[in-house]
C-alpha cells in the first residue's frame, strides 16, 4: 500500500487518542492519529514521525499521522494499513484463492475477510502489530476483549466446518519472532492458544516499511511463551 504524499515532522503531544500535534517545516500541524491504541512507546515527544497529506474540504485535519521512527526502527502505525496489505498477501497465504470478500458477517461476528481457496471456505481476521520489545513483536499493546472474542468465534467457525486464520501483520521489519503479550492481556494469550489447539491457523508476517509505503514481506515465527 502507498500513501500519495508524505510530510516529515516531530511529534509534540497527543491531546486525545484521535489528535496529535506535530511540528513540520510549515509549522505546528494538528493531525489525525490513524491508530486509537495507546502507542505510548511510539508517540513520545521529539520522535520523528511521518504524515500523509490528505487535503480535502470534508476533513477537519489535513494530515494523518501514519508512521514513526522508534530509535531507528520505522513503524507504520496506521490501523487501516494491515487489512490493505493483507488483501494483497492473501493469494500467497491461501493458494488457489478464487473468492475474497472483506468485512463478512458470520453469526454475531464480522470478520475482516471471507475467502474461498482450494475448495475450502475461510474466515480470516487481521490484527495489526506495532509493539516491539527487544526484537520481539507482541500483541496486544493493551487489553482487548474484542480480540479475545474474535479468537473464540474463529474457533466456532472451525467447529462448523469452515477454515479459520488469524493473521498478525507486524507493521515493521527485522523482528525475530511474534508472541502474544501475556503480561498485558493473559486472557487473549490463552484464547490464542485455545484457538490454535482448536484448528485456527495462526500466522505472523512482517512488513517492508518506508515513510510512504507498507508491504508484507514474509512470515515470522510464532512463539507462545517469553
Amino acid at each position: 500500500m502507498t500513501y500519495p504524499k508524505i510530510v516529515p515532522g516531530i511529534f509534540l503531544e497527543r491531546p486525545n487518542r484521535f489528535i496529535a500535534h506535530v511540528r513540520t517545516c510549515a509549522g505546528v500541524q494538528v493531525c489525525h492519529v490513524k491508530n486509537t491504541g495507546r502507542c505510548r512507546e511510539l508517540l513520545v515527544p521529539g520522535a520523528q514521525v511521518y504524515l500523509a497529506d490528505c487535503p480535502s474540504p470534508a476533513r477537519k485535519t489535513r494530515y494523518d499521522l501514519v508512521a514513526v521512527d522508534k530509535a531507528g526502527l520505522l513503524i507504520n502505525m496506521d490501523s487501516q494499513a494491515p487489512n490493505q496489505a493483507a488483501a494483497d498477501y492473501l493469494p500467497a497465504l491461501l493458494p488457489g484463492l478464487s473468492l475474497l470478500h472483506p468485512e463478512t458477517r458470520f453469526g454475531a461476528s464480522r470478520f475482516d475477510f471471507y475467502a474461498e481457496a482450494g475448495g475450502e471456505r475461510w474466515f480470516v481476521e487481521v490484527k495489526g502489530v506495532t509493539l516491539e520489545r527487544d526484537g520481539d513483536a507482541l500483541f496486544p499493546d493493551a487489553p482487548t476483549q474484542r480480540g479475545t472474542k474474535h479468537l473464540r468465534e474463529l474457533a466456532a467457525c472451525v467447529e462448523k466446518g469452515y477454515r479459520a486464520c488469524v493473521l498478525f501483520v507486524i507493521q515493521m521489519s527485522g523482528v525475530k519472532r511474534f508472541l502474544p503479550n501475556v503480561e498485558t492481556d493473559p486472557a487473549f494469550a490463552q484464547a490464542l492458544r485455545e484457538a490454535a489447539s482448536g484448528g485456527v491457523r495462526v500466522e505472523a508476517v512482517d512488513c517492508a516499511v518506508t515513510p510512504g509505503t507498507m508491504e508484507i514481506q514474509g512470515k515470522v515465527p510464532v512463539f507462545w511463551e517469553f
